[in-house]
């Protein structure tokens, strides 16, 4: 008789080869991804950098010509101008931006006072929770103790559950202790069967193809930002990108200055 035939592949056999594909497409894609908004972050720094102090000089400069202009006219309009103008240069943080909470409205908090004084910092106010807040802990307690625990699963469950109710009873929320409460009479939440070869292949394919759109949505980002068009335009010169834009603002600094000087003279 003759070799007897191979085995024919199976379904799951194929699709096993499509998922390990589209597993190395996807490194490869998020690869070139990582790649280019490394690019972009580097050269959104070295922007920054370099031109910053020119971008800086130019809002002054704008700045002082609008001024300028409303000290010879006058003018209400102008005014408002010059002062648009001067805003741009020194933006004004929040108070409570400054310092980061510490102070607003009604002055230094609590804490940041004790800080400043070397005084304790004041505890917050005792909370003192109803009989029926009470009621329902002690029963929880009773019933969730982790020692009820028969192995060391259970025990871990019981540990996270009464932890969330030992934080809800010292809030004294009651609307919280009865959800809890609720939960634990429902029971533990059961495991999800586990699901075939082919069911688990087709959940990794669809994992593998919603990674990929929103990969693309970041990638799509990146290069409708500032810094990825500007990258676009000299991909393999970008610093040469930035010294001819330097040159551009230098001149645009020139002309501001000459402007400013016919205005002052």
């Amino acid at each position: 008789m003759g070799q007897d035939a191979a085995d024919p592949e199976r379904p799951e056999d194929r699709l096993e080869k499509a998922v390990r594909a589209a597993e190395q497409a996807l490194i490869e894609f998020e690869i070139a991804v990582e790649t280019f908004r490394v690019e972009v972050e580097n050269f959104s720094r070295l922007h920054h950098q370099k031109l910053g102090p020119m971008y800086s000089r130019l809002d002054e400069l704008d700045a002082q010509i609008a001024e300028a202009r409303a000290a010879r006219s006058g003018d209400p309009e102008d005014l408002r101008k010059a002062q648009e103008a001067r805003a741009m240069v020194m933006p004004m943080p929040g108070v409570e931006e400054l310092f980061h909470s510490w102070i607003d409205s009604d002055g230094l908090s609590p804490e940041a006072a004790a800080m400043l004084t070397d005084r304790a910092v004041q505890p917050p106010k005792r909370v003192r929770p109803t009989d029926e807040a009470r009621k329902l802990y002690r029963e929880l307690a009773r019933k969730a103790h982790p020692d009820l625990a028969q192995d060391d699963k259970e025990r871990e469950r019981r540990e996270e559950f009464i932890t969330r109710v030992n934080v809800a009873y010292g809030r004294g929320d009651e609307s919280m202790l009865r959800e809890l409460t609720r939960e634990w009479e429902a029971g533990p939440v059961p495991e999800e069967p586990r699901l075939g070869e082919a069911e688990e292949l087709y959940a990794r394919l669809d994992w593998l193809a919603r990674r990929k759109e929103l990969l693309t949505v970041v990638a799509q980002d990146l290069e409708e930002s500032a810094i990825g068009a500007m990258l676009r335009m000299a991909p393999d010169d970008p610093d040469r990108l930035l010294e001819e834009i330097a040159e551009q603002l230098l001149a645009q600094v020139a002309e501001r200055e000459a402007e400013l000087a016919a205005l002052v003279q």
